[in-house]
């Protein structure tokens, strides 16, 4: 196989020269937003300069943590793993449905494909936070709050990848079926389900990991969870108990960490 010459290295360009102008134009229109985006934020460059002072004087007064409080929190850390495993498990159950109206190859007809991607949208747009909220309005402070938006939120998550895994699956399974007088729910049973199977449950599992980590602040609005002893200790500046909370936190989400690593190799 012969080597390019030295003449052909030279004119060999990955871009055209139309994309390379587009590609520069971009950059130059780039720049001048950043810079007016940077400017608006209004930072005090006066008091950032003694962060580092006030992050040393924070750290000092949580050192050394308070390991005689741990008992009182194991309870609400608990609450916190059952919100994410009951709002995970709950979303897993309603983004089923949800997903095969909103993937094209499954869902019935133009309507209910713009149903399927209008409720996963609306799901996804809202945090869970903004959903713990509103959820405390309705049903009051508590772990049901916090169960309900970290459910709503995950819906989003979860639909929108498990419709995208349904569009992508191997249509020939399908059609064998067809072939053999498989009704609509056979097809669906037998031919789609098997296959996005897998990624079903590593899609589940990645955002039990995720709510892990949410379920520790939806305390903050009276969601329930670890969040709420939090926000009470930080309000009587009692740092040496809050850092064996964080401490908690921590080992709580690499736990959740290495679980949802674990199960997705599995499923792989």
């Amino acid at each position: 196989m012969l080597e390019p010459t030295a003449e052909e290295y030279e004119r060999w360009q990955r871009y055209d020269v139309k994309t390379r102008i587009l590609r520069f134009t971009a950059v130059l229109l780039a720049i001048p937003v950043v810079v007016y985006a940077w400017q608006i934020l209004g930072i005090n460059y006066g008091y950032l300069s003694t962060s580092v002072q006030a992050v040393g004087d924070l750290l000092s007064r949580m050192y050394p943590p308070n390991y005689g409080y741990t008992g009182e929190i194991v309870g609400p850390m608990i609450e916190t793993i059952n919100i994410a495993l009951l709002g995970t498990g709950l979303a897993a159950v309603l983004s089923v449905p949800i997903a095969f109206l909103a993937a094209s190859n499954t869902t019935p007809n133009h309507v209910t494909y713009v149903i399927g991607r209008l409720l996963i949208t609306v799901t996804r747009t809202v945090s869970t936070i903004i959903w713990a909220i509103i959820f405390v309005i309705l049903f009051g402070p508590g772990a049901f709050a916090g169960v309900l938006a970290v459910a709503i939120r995950s819906i989003g998550f979860i639909g929108k990848l498990l419709s995208e895994a349904i569009e992508e699956i191997d249509p020939g399974q399908v059609r064998a079926l067809e072939s053999a007088g498989a009704n609509g729910r056979q097809r669906l049973i037998y031919g789609v389900a098997p296959q996005v199977m897998p990624l079903f449950v590593g899609i589940t599992t990645h955002r039990w990991d995720i709510n892990i980590r949410s379920s520790t602040v939806l305390g903050f609005v009276g969601a329930g969870g670890i969040g709420l002893e939090l926000t009470g200790l930080m309000d009587f500046y009692e740092w040496q108990s809050v850092s064996v909370i964080l401490l908690a936190i921590l080992l709580t989400v690499v736990a959740s960490e290495l679980v949802s690593a674990k199960v997705r190799k599995l499923v792989s």
